[in-house]
């Protein structure tokens, strides 16, 4: 069966830390997980909106429980070698419920934490109506999720939501406040431009997410303009549930067209590699071993 190995939460650090861009598809399901993990991509991202849809089929707008978003952490983590950067929303509440979440998403086996300083409930970072708590009580949070990780290798990750309601200027400054209180990782969320990307890569010396949504607020560059802007890693969240979504919505409106499947020009995943991805392999392995046994006896 798969699972993360011992280092991995080191290989996401150096990953990060390594000039160049570190390229990270978000994930959604199981499905999506194991197909992004046989890639071999340096780490995967568990996206709170493409969880929240594909888990409750509700928005992405601080509905989702812990222990439900803990319940998915743990099944990517476990079923893929992959490290995985988990989205943690604002911790779920206050100074205990943080804590609380970050011993649940290391037990998980996240590489890394996600944490956001919108007032909770929160919504999706390319959507309208968003508020942010005040920054020195993130900054709390922040210091609170390194005083509670027991592997210093488990990345903190920590996002400003405050650029759509209150500039960039603000969002710049919770960054420098973000990385004092120790974040490893700063992710200022849904820059405007490719002028204001490069002004928030100037701006600090941590390393630098870009969250890359098609269709979204900022735009959509090439991983080699993203790096030369000077971003550590870039995620891509809603790429495969997008692709997704689009690719079964025209199968099943073949099938309603047409009744059935023959005939169909929509690219399909090969069955038998499918059974392969979801792990038949071992279960005929261990029929092969146990049950012909029986069959002698």
């Amino acid at each position: 069966m798969t699972g993360q190995n011992l280092h991995f939460r080191t290989r996401l650090a150096e990953s990060i830390r390594a000039p160049g861009l570190t390229s990270i598809p978000g994930v959604f399901d199981m499905i999506s997980a194991r197909i992004a993990d046989q890639i071999g991509f340096d780490a995967l991202y568990m996206t709170g909106y493409g969880t929240t849809a594909s888990h409750l089929g509700i928005p992405d707008a601080g509905l989702i429980s812990y222990a439900e978003m803990l319940s998915r952490v743990t099944a990517i983590a476990g079923g893929t070698r992959t490290p995985l950067i988990a989205d943690a929303d604002t911790g779920f509440g206050g100074l205990l419920n943080l804590e609380r979440t970050v011993r649940g998403y290391e037990a998980a086996g996240a590489a890394a934490i996600q944490i956001e300083d919108q007032e909770f409930p929160k919504k999706c970072g390319h959507t309208l109506g968003r508020k942010v708590i005040p920054a020195e009580d993130m900054a709390q949070k922040i210091r609170v999720a390194i005083d509670t990780r027991d592997d210093p290798e488990l990345l903190i990750v920590a996002r400003t939501d405050a650029r759509t309601v209150h500039g960039l200027d603000e969002a710049l400054r919770r960054g420098e406040v973000y990385a004092e209180a120790g974040a490893d990782i700063l992710f200022i969320e849904s820059p405007e431009s490719e002028e204001e990307m490069e002004r928030i890569c100037q701006s600090f010396d941590t390393p630098l997410v870009a969250n890359i949504v098609e269709g979204g607020r900022t735009p959509v560059l090439s991983a080699p303009a993203l790096a030369k802007l000077g971003y550590s890693a870039a995620i891509f969240p809603a790429f495969g549930f997008l692709a997704a979504g689009a690719a079964l919505r025209e199968a099943y409106t073949t099938l309603r067209e047409t009744g059935s499947s023959h005939g169909g020009n929509q690219p399909l995943f090969d069955f038998s590699d499918f059974n392969r991805l979801m792990g038949f392999e071992d279960v005929w392995a261990f029929e092969a071993k146990w049950f012909q046994q029986n069959d002698k006896g």
